[in-house]
């Protein structure tokens, strides 16, 4: 039976409103196999490439069995990289705006005493990178007992940054009685003993990969000499003339050599890498998520957690040497369905990674001459044209949800003995507004944040300005957003 819609699987109203806030329409394959399964709370494997819509594959149904009222951890999600984390971050919390669902990330280059303040509120959704997460452990700042739902995602990527040991340690800790989803590009031995070890029967799910990969992705070579590289990289990129575009480099000095040299050609660009402060890393990345900038400039550590639509191009600067992260690379173009390009680069000693890459994928990569003079020079006008050209601001589904909700910062917190029940008693109060309205509520310090749901941020915001809490006149203003 095909299934027609997200209303085929019996969600509650809560989670299809958010649905459609986000723009999703139709399940992808792998939804229409996971999330089924997943809300009959069945263990799985599911081997599925980037771009295919996993997140939401498990985010939903997840969302859907959380108990908003239990005020510990129901659901664990463990991810190889700080930008996933906030990626799955978001995307739970979209998708569980209109039920009050809370995430938190924890990751590492980041304050432990901010976690650890944000760990000891109510918190449905722990999503973390393994290392930080053992921190929190041994120090026993979180609280693991009421996990009924753990998530690994990119479990081939943690196998690759060595995390298996960490994720082992982790499991360990967990309630035995939990549904248990492990997501993975690919399923390395490793991997699969994982799956048989701290599973019950679990199902195995594959989203077949090969036809996308040939179909909607345009892949090119071009054998370079690595002197010759920023030569080529400028030529490629004028004949090309990307909207939106990653360039991949193997080192943080790689990133920033070539970040230099397109700057100061002139090119629009921003570069991320590990040895980056995450602050950074994530004002960044959400500028290239909007669209102020068309290339930007990665290490590996980028290959996973960016999920944007319409990114034309993806460039190979340094050839990956191993075949998964091609994948993971060349899977940033061509997502939801649409067409992309994927180039790359190769010096005589990379030959033999680009015969791995190839045996790994099933066919060749097709061969390359350097653009001629007479190409570069007549496709210069429009390029030139192109990167002095303000880009439009991309809005993102967060965007189009966040049309509907309105963050409120208070300046008191619990020094002045508040609680998110002063909160919706006093808004609910309001003409016009009820406790429906009122969506997810962070009580820190010295400070609070109160969704305003439906429109009605506005009213609430105005009210509130003349509103006491408590017995107390706040400082009310919209929050900044991430």
């Amino acid at each position: 039976m095909s299934e027609q819609g997200f209303q085929d699987y019996r969600l509650g109203e809560d989670i299809t409103r958010a649905l459609n806030s986000l723009g999703y329409k139709q399940p992808t394959e792998v939804q229409r196999k996971v999330i089924p399964s997943a809300l009959e709370q069945k263990d799985m494997t599911v081997k599925s490439h980037t771009g295919s819509g996993k997140t939401a594959a498990y985010a939903i149904p997840i969302c859907e069995m959380l108990k908003w009222d239990e005020n510990r951890p129901q659901a664990l999600i463990l991810t190889p990289t700080r930008e996933l984390a906030d990626q799955v971050t978001q995307d739970v919390m979209n998708i569980g705006r209109y039920k009050r669902i809370k995430a938190t990330a924890v990751y590492g280059k980041q304050p432990f005493s901010r976690q650890k303040v944000q760990l000891q509120q109510r918190n449905h959704v722990i999503v973390g990178t393994p290392g930080r997460l053992i921190d929190h452990i041994e120090k026993q700042t979180i609280d693991l007992e009421q996990i009924r739902y753990l998530v690994i995602d990119e479990a081939d990527e943690m196998l690759n940054m060595g995390f298996i040991e960490h994720v082992e340690k982790i499991i360990r800790e967990l309630p035995l009685d939990r549904m248990t989803m492990l997501f993975s590009a690919t399923l390395p031995g490793d991997v699969k003993s994982l799956c048989h070890k701290y599973m019950d029967h679990p199902l195995d799910i594959e989203v077949v990969t090969e036809a996308r990969t040939t179909s909607q992705i345009e892949h090119a070579l071009y054998p370079v000499r690595d002197e010759n590289k920023l030569s080529l990289l400028r030529d490629v990129t004028v004949a090309e003339n990307p909207d939106s575009c990653i360039i991949f480099c193997r080192t943080q000095i790689r990133v920033e050599v070539v970040f230099k040299e397109l700057d100061q050609h002139g090119y629009p660009c921003g570069r991320i890498h590990g040895g980056m402060m995450q602050d950074d890393r994530t004002k960044v990345m959400n500028a290239f998520k909007q669209g102020a900038f068309r290339y930007l400039i990665a290490t590996d550590v980028a290959a996973r957690g960016i999920d944007i639509e319409n990114i034309s191009h993806v460039i190979n600067y340094d050839f990956p040497q191993e075949s998964e992260s091609y994948v993971h690379r060349t899977g940033r173009t061509g997502r939801a369905g649409q067409s992309g390009t994927a180039i790359s680069f190769a010096t005589p000693k990379e030959d033999k990674f680009v015969a791995s890459v190839e045996r790994y994928i099933g066919f060749e990569i097709a061969k390359r001459d350097k653009p001629s003079a007479e190409e570069v020079s007549r496709n210069r006008p429009a390029f030139e044209a192109k990167i002095t050209k303000a880009a439009a601001i991309k809005k993102d589904r967060s965007s189009r949800a966040n049309q509907e909700v309105l963050k409120l910062y208070f300046n008191g917190g619990k020094k002045k003995k508040i609680r998110a029940v002063d909160f919706v008693g006093t808004i609910a109060k309001i003409d016009g507004v009820s406790a429906d309205d009122i969506g997810i509520i962070s009580i820190e310090e010295n400070a609070s944040y109160v969704d305003i749901l439906n429109g009605k941020g506005q009213l609430v915001l105005a009210a509130m300005k003349e509103t006491t809490v408590k017995g107390k006149l706040l400082k009310v203003h919209e929050a900044n957003r991430k």
